[in-house]
């Protein structure tokens, strides 16, 4: 069992959820439906209970959540994004599926949501380019938990320019045989605890997408980052000095790995557009309640107008973000490997969404909301989690800036935007 959950103290007054009284989910499909209500039911019952430990303690290797992550491979939660063949669920929508549980699981936690997203949507999808022998070898053993996957990309150097001219991370040929790597990659989710990573190298002036084994001699990874929120996301530095891949240990062909790469973090930023919506609605479930039940000056907070405008905007948005990674999705599920400019509006809109609840709802909870946990009576508030939280989600998985230059491209056309 996880240490943490020894310690456990229920939310004070968990609220009602808003999402289902004001949310109707008209376009969505029946088979979405199941899955939502199946990871929700997951989700409170087995991520409710030890989300404020795991998005407040200090990352660590022993901090991460084994049991937790067993758990949601025996529920099948892994096998949601991928096709029969591969052992995955064979859903009609999987994109979609796959976006709606990010959400479910980011109400309550985006330490778990984040690691998931690295898990399946980055990891399992750029695998799902490679051949049938590194499917059978990492991807089959990623959906039942057997392995846990990392992708790396970004460098000290680079990240939102992923190009040839910027990347240091080099592949090349071994007159042996196979390819010997060497290069260092930073940020990259799940690595302290990863069996594998899925790794963007530069090869022959255009990049390559390989698989390493973290266990490979040469590869070393750092001490986990120290972050402001996502505690339960561990990140680390990923150091390769000669290590030897062997040729069969390519994603796709030679030289598209960058093509594999950019379809792969398109899925991704659908994916954290549902996690902003996530903490959006957590935030405002938390707020709606608080304003409820919190009295000034002989009345609720909820009987003051500007309290009573400000949740009717913020219900309006969630309405729109949830709407966008929603059509963003289905639209990859129509075979748009490149869901734009609904992919960029999505990730865009829900993630600034995040930060701006999640500031409100420290407002609404006050000096409580700035309290990581109260001294007097141990009591601890989601709003400041979220608000830690949150921001990264302005960043990561292509900045909210690059977005809204995906977004201008559509409308101007890359001649004119750069």
């Amino acid at each position: 069992m996880d240490t943490h959950t020894q310690h456990y103290l229920p939310p004070i007054d968990a609220p009602e959820r808003q999402q289902d009284r004001l949310f109707h989910e008209t376009f969505v499909p029946a088979e979405t439906l199941e899955v939502r209500a199946k990871v929700r039911a997951f989700a409170d019952r087995y991520v409710a209970p030890i989300a404020w430990e795991i998005g407040s303690r200090a990352e660590s290797k022993e901090h991460f959540p084994h049991e937790l992550f067993s758990r949601m491979a025996e529920a099948g939660l892994f096998r949601i994004p991928f096709a029969l063949d591969v052992g995955g669920l064979g859903l009609q929508y999987p994109a979609l599926a796959t976006a709606v549980m990010i959400e479910e699981l980011a109400y309550h936690s985006n330490s778990i949501a984040a690691i998931v997203d690295v898990h399946c949507i980055l990891a399992g999808h750029a695998l799902e380019n490679a051949s049938e022998d590194l499917r059978a070898r990492y991807l089959r053993a990623l959906l039942a938990g057997r392995k846990i996957g990392s992708f790396a990309t970004t460098e000290p150097d680079a990240s939102t320019d992923l190009s040839v001219n910027t990347m240091q991370t080099v592949l090349v040929a071994n007159p042996r045989g196979g390819y010997v790597v060497n290069g260092r990659k930073r940020f990259i989710t799940n690595a302290p605890v990863a069996d594998f990573v899925v790794l963007l190298c530069t090869h022959e002036g255009r990049m390559t997408e390989v698989v390493v084994d973290m266990d490979a001699p040469g590869v070393r990874v750092g001490k986990p980052d120290r972050k402001t929120g996502n505690h339960g996301q561990l990140t680390a530095d990923i150091h390769f000095n000669d290590v030897h891949v062997d040729a069969d240990n390519v994603v796709g062909e030679p030289g598209n790995g960058l093509k594999i790469a950019l379809q792969t973090l398109t899925y991704g930023r659908i994916g954290i557009a549902a996690s902003g919506v996530g903490m959006a609605q957590s935030v405002f479930d938390h707020s709606v309640h608080r304003l409820k039940q919190r009295r000034a000056f002989g009345k609720t907070l909820a009987q003051f107008q500007h309290w009573q405008f400000k949740l009717a905007e913020r219900a309006t948005e969630i309405e729109n973000a949830r709407n966008l990674y929603v059509k963003a999705a289905l639209r990859m599920d129509q075979g748009h490997a490149f869901p734009e400019p609904e992919a960029a509006m999505a990730k865009w809109y829900a993630t600034q969404l995040a930060g701006d609840i999640a500031r409100d709802g420290v407002q609404i909870f006050g000096g409580y909301g700035f309290m990581k946990e109260l001294a007097a009576d141990q009591s601890h508030y989601h709003v400041e989690e979220i608000y830690r939280d949150c921001k990264i989600a302005e960043i990561y998985e292509g900045t909210n800036e690059i977005q809204k230059l995906v977004i201008a491209r559509s409308l101007f056309g890359k001649e004119v935007t750069g």
